[in-house]
């Protein structure tokens, strides 16, 4: 029994064997032998040999063998060899396709699982959360996932939301007393933390006690074991399609089973050939693809720096109308830079100072000297903005260390909220100067002198008002502003706050936070592809416009509000007026919400960004919720869709410009597939209706179905991004896949295929029997297929999107040419096959018809299509 919480903290480090450094080396692989991962026990997976026979319970495969053994039974064992071959390369190209999807889901989990800061051999490290081990450290901060059961050794005001394992959505306060009563529910174990929960406020230090299966959560998840990962929307919808084509497809075979049957032909042939057509025109491979193009995309997407968590978040993005995008470290850099420096009474740009100049070489000398940060082997130590000042000295080669060992620190008056300055005694060529910065209006009210080119001379109200004015001027730029001063002081005087009077004014140093290089163009790609950039931030509106304003989403000053504002409008008036508003400043998580639901009501699709643990709610709100991956909470990730791994505002546009070409390959492949057999259909019913000999043997269809399905509609499916996408408006989100325009789309390409397929037939019935007409049908109809995939990778011309830009397809197609000859040439394969033996003329036929879709198509789009 876990009694844990019944004892002192000392009494479980000591009961757990865990000393104040931590795990040790040779400790974890003792207890990893013990306690083995912490995560959770899955159902059973599925072996390759198991996936490999449950290709076998499909219905159509079921008729597919009893057609095989009647065959046997009629003595017509080559049928039976080349369905058997048929089912069995099926089989293992299903059993491919199903390991290769999930191996890449996998690898995307792994890609997106939490971490866990914890002490070992003495030194605070990060792991990923499945190698935590009973007995390891563990600290907890804000934001942070609970990974796994611990008993709290350190508290600092901690409270954890524990609603995933209690119900209760309030956080708990913990402490780290212990606990006397033995029988205590889950809530009240003050002094523990459970796996699955998450901190809101303050920060501890806990023990592991248990992990994986034996944690609280994971008696839970025991109940869990056989609960079955749910499709997208768009495999459920494929399904549901699936199912309606299925019984379409099975009605026109029972059709012509039974017009063969009155026509007096066998019945063991009627019934092969009926369930050979029903195996061909049933495109089953449809959700496997579309599972296999996600896993292919998100994989790209992921090494982009977008990793999707939840796959229906790749079908959605190709929708989002609406971005609302945090500004700091998102479409910022994250980091203070200097902007422009007014010294000698004049406005500089931050690279243009004049070292010769001793007023522009005092200031840059002040703000290195009058400064506690440093830059050590490119790590950056210090408050930011004292940073953007070193950096300002590194591009005049001056390194803060020298500068501060050649005019040392004497005395210091470090910076404190009420006073809004610091101060530095230092020496400085020959005199003992005190430099100061800080606020400009507290810093103004102390100054007395001004140095100009012209010598020090005093400060008048003329003077005080054109710095004000330049101040207003940084300011409404969006630029956060310091001022500088200094003073001569005598050798051996006390220095104290008061003696921070009588300055001499020096200038100002103007600096921001900029935006990041690829952010302007991001937007502009967003605003070209039909999407609302949307600023939202805690900032304040001066600044986050004049960010909002030099990338491109902030045209008017109108569009600009704050959260008080917003505070104000009801949510009907807020739905009135959102449309007008790309920008707004010092908002609330409450605001972010309404936001979100506003533009949502208004039917649009929203992506939203977030970092905190308040920023939850809105990203679970949102259509998309997009975390942070380097400054995101782990409470952010979870609620999220998808996180960014570099928290960059163009890897979401990026993000888009994927999910919508995977979103259009997907349909591509689907349209690949029913044109093909759209194609196959209409040309048996053309014979059937006639009373025409039948088109295609069985083992025709059979070989059609394994040599032109799968392959290329994967091929397809890989597509490369198409750069256009980005310039169409977003796919309304309530348009099926297969709309009219598809299904238009789909039926004349059919049909195109199946007029090229029965010319064939025709000339070969006019020029030989019956079976060179159905050898040269059935060729015609598999090389057209195959060609028609150049058709299906984009609605296009291929002179725009290129020939060979898809190589996949080219594989594809090459190895089905290769195969369709190895059967037309080879004496013992048609035999098998029922292929008659053709000359050069008919052969010239073949492979003039078969191109004609491809031709067709291609004119009719280079010339007709917008």
């Amino acid at each position: 029994m876990n009694d844990f919480f019944m004892k002192t903290s000392r009494e479980v480090l000591d009961e757990l064997n865990v000393t104040e450094k931590g795990l040790v080396s040779e400790d974890i692989d003792k207890r990893r032998e013990q306690y083995g991962y912490n995560e959770l026990a899955e159902g059973k997976r599925k072996s390759a040999i198991e996936v490999f026979f449950e290709q076998f319970k499909d219905f159509l495969v079921i008729i597919l063998i009893a057609a095989a053994v009647i065959s046997a039974f009629l003595g017509k064992f080559e049928s039976t060899i080349v369905i058997m071959v048929v089912i069995v390369l099926n089989a293992i190209l299903g059993t491919v396709q199903h390991l290769k999807a999930e191996q890449s889901l996998n690898s995307l989990k792994a890609l997106s699982s939490p971490t866990a800061k914890v002490l070992r051999n003495g030194q605070k490290i990060e792991i990923p959360s499945r190698e935590l081990l009973v007995g390891d450290i563990l600290f907890l901060d804000a934001g942070d996932f609970v990974s796994a059961d611990g008993r709290i050794i350190e508290n600092h005001s901690l409270q954890i939301n524990e609603s995933s394992l209690t119900g209760e959505s309030l956080s708990v306060e913990k402490d780290v007393a212990p606990i006397a009563e033995q029988d205590v529910p889950i809530g009240d174990k003050k002094n523990m933390v459970f796996s699955g929960s998450f901190v809101t406020y303050g920060r501890a230090v806990v023990v592991v006690t248990n992990i994986g299966m034996n944690t609280e959560i994971g008696k839970i998840a025991n109940l869990l074991e056989s609960a079955k990962e749910k499709k997208t929307p768009l495999q459920a919808s494929l399904d549901q399609f699936g199912k309606k084509l299925a019984g379409i497809i099975i009605a026109i075979a029972i059709l012509i089973f039974v017009i063969d049957i009155i026509r007096g032909n066998e019945l063991a042939d009627s019934f092969m050939f009926a369930v050979a057509l029903a195996v061909a025109a049933i495109p089953e491979a449809l959700s496997s693809i579309v599972t296999i193009v996600l896993a292919f995309g998100t994989q790209k997407m992921a090494k982009e720096n977008a990793i999707v968590r939840k796959l229906h978040a790749v079908e959605s993005l190709g929708s989002i109308s609406v971005i609302c995008s945090d500004k700091t470290g998102t479409l910022t850099q994250n980091k203070m830079t200097v902007q422009q420096v007014y010294a000698n009474q004049r406005v500089i740009e931050h690279d243009q100072l004049d070292l010769e100049n001793h007023i522009e070489k005092r200031i840059l000398f002040m703000s290195l000297l009058c400064n506690d940060s440093v830059t050590i082997d490119k790590k950056e130590i210090g408050d930011p903005t004292e940073i953007a000042l070193v950096d300002l000295g590194e591009k005049y080669q001056l390194d803060e260390l020298k500068i501060r060992d050649e005019f040392p620190r004497i005395k210091e008056l470090p910076f404190d909220s009420d006073r809004k300055l610091m101060s530095t005694v230092n020496n400085y060529e020959g005199q003992k100067l005190m430099f100061t910065k800080g606020a400009l209006d507290v810093l103004l009210s102390r100054v007395a002198k001004i140095e100009t080119s012209d010598g020090i001379i005093d400060f008048t109200e003329k003077h005080k008002q054109e710095i004000e004015n330049v101040n207003m001027e940084f300011s409404m730029s969006g630029l956060r502003v310091l001022g500088f001063a200094y003073k001569e002081v005598d050798e051996g005087t006390t220095i104290g706050f008061e003696d921070e009077n009588d300055l001499t004014f020096v200038g100002l140093i103007s600096m921001m936070d900029p935006p990041r290089e690829e952010s302007a163009g991001a937007v502009a790609s967003c605003i070209d592809a039909g999407i609302k950039p949307v600023m939202i931030t805690g900032d304040h509106k001066i600044t986050a416009s004049a960010i909002a304003k030099q990338i491109g989403i902030l045209k008017i000053e109108s569009e600009a509000v704050e959260g008080s504002e917003i505070e104000k409008w009801s949510d009907q008036e807020l739905k009135e007026k959102v449309t007008d508003i790309s920008v707004y400043a010092r908002v609330s998580p409450e605001h972010k919400i309404r936001i979100v639901r506003a533009w949502q009501e208004k039917g649009n699709v929203v992506a939203m960004t977030g970092d905190g643990v308040n920023d939850g709610p809105a990203l679970k709100q949102a259509d998309i919720g997009i975390a942070m991956g380097i400054t995101g909470t782990e409470v952010a990730k979870e609620a999220s869709s998808m996180v960014l791994t570099d928290d960059n505002f163009s890897t979401i546009v990026k993000a888009i410009s994927n999910g919508r070409s995977i979103y259009a390959n997907i349909q591509n492949s689907i349209k690949f597939l029913l044109a093909g057999n759209m194609g196959g259909v209409l040309s048996v019913l053309y014979a059937s209706i006639l009373a025409l000999p039948v088109p295609f043997a069985a083992v025709h269809l059979l070989f059609i179905n394994l040599l032109t399905d799968s392959l290329p509609a994967i091929a397809i499916g890989l597509e490369p991004h198409n750069k256009k996408i980005m310039k169409e408006k977003p796919r309304d989100i309530n348009t099926p896949l297969l709309n009219k325009a598809f299904a238009k789309r789909v039926s004349v390409e059919g049909v195109i295929i199946a007029i090229a397929t029965l010319i064939a037939f025709h000339i070969g019935l006019s020029t030989g029997d019956a079976l060179v007409a159905s050898t040269m049908a059935f060729s015609t109809l598999c090389l057209a297929r195959l060609f028609h995939g150049f058709n299906s990778r984009s609605n296009q011309s291929l002179f725009k999107i290129g020939f060979f830009s898809n190589k996949y397809l080219w594989y594809a197609v090459i190895l089905g040419v290769v195969l369709l000859h190895l059967v037309l040439f080879l004496p013992p394969l048609m035999g098998v096959f029922e292929i008659a033996t053709l000359n050069a003329a008919q052969f010239g036929t073949i492979y003039g018809l078969s191109l004609v879709p491809l031709v067709v198509i291609q004119l009719f789009r280079l010339f007709f299509s917008k």
